[in-house]
């Protein structure tokens, strides 16, 4: 998944606004106690970054 694509599924999740302050705010055990945007920083491949989002919220199928 390029980081692209990410963002593009962030923004249909939470929305435009939202995807950015989720993003920066909401700390995941799954990305090992990090925030999205620290966990992208520190090299994890946005795939896996966003396979553990959506095990962590509802995240519809279509965008799994």
């Amino acid at each position: 998944m390029r980081l692209t694509e990410f963002w593009e599924r962030m923004t249909e999740q939470f929305g435009a606004g939202y995807a950015d302050s989720f993003a920066r705010d909401h700390v995941m055990s799954q990305l090992g106690g990090r925030t999205v945007y620290e966990a992208l920083d520190a090299g994890w491949d946005p795939k896996d970054v966003w396979r553990a989002l959506c095990s962590t919220i509802d995240v519809p199928h279509h965008l799994r």
